[in-house]
């Protein structure tokens, strides 16, 4: 079973075939990303329970291959992301490493879906009115392009949503489901903004 290095991050999610940029400067993250960059490149993204230290993980996260790497004079790292597979954690390991490690199945690879035109129509509709309400600037034309997967993972991994929500989108069990529950969740915060005391935002 994979020993994942985990970067346990509240409100960060990856999915497979997206990006997430990420700066990196605490000394733990930091030991973290140099020994990913002498082994196979590979770290596991996945969300704490809770905001706090140590706090027990959730169950489903994403591994990403380091792409794009700059290292600062001071130690510090900005890299890219690169989602490749979904995991579920098993165990959390005891390592004497400043980095957390699990064990995980890796879950399958996910399927070329797509979605019925009426929901593809439905969800551009909320996702529109939601940008406006919210204030974004958003290039329509260029999200028109966008494959049904691409559009609703990229959405869902860059929505300010609260960590719980960002957990569900990620565990849904197909993109239908997924952009059903995305629809929702714009509808519920185009009403009532964002209700999460931790405050959300756009990772």
């Amino acid at each position: 079973m994979p020993r994942i290095t985990i970067f346990p991050l509240s409100g960060a999610v990856l999915y497979p075939n997206l990006q997430l940029p990420l700066h990196i400067f605490e000394p733990r993250y930091r030991a973290m990303v140099s020994d990913a960059l002498a082994r196979d490149r590979m770290i596991g993204m996945i969300q704490p329970q809770r905001p706090t230290e140590g706090a027990p993980l959730f169950q489903v996260g994403c591994l990403g291959r380091i792409g794009e790497v700059e290292a600062l004079q001071d130690g510090r790292y900005n890299i890219i992301l690169e989602g490749e597979r979904l995991f579920r954690m098993t165990r959390e390991l005891n390592v004497t490493t400043p980095f957390r490690q699990i064990e995980a199945e890796l879950l399958p690879e996910p399927l070329d879906e797509v979605l019925a035109p009426v929901e593809r129509a439905s969800f551009e509709r909320e996702a529109r009115r939601f940008a406006e309400r919210q204030g974004y600037a958003v290039d329509w034309e260029q999200v028109s392009r966008l494959d049904d997967q691409a559009l609703i993972n990229g959405v869902s991994q860059i929505a300010p949503f609260d960590p719980a929500s960002k957990q569900g989108l990620l565990e849904s069990p197909s993109l239908a489901e997924r952009c059903e529950m995305l629809v929702q969740l714009m509808q519920f915060y185009g009403k009532h903004g964002d209700s999460d005391e931790d405050g959300a935002t756009l990772q």
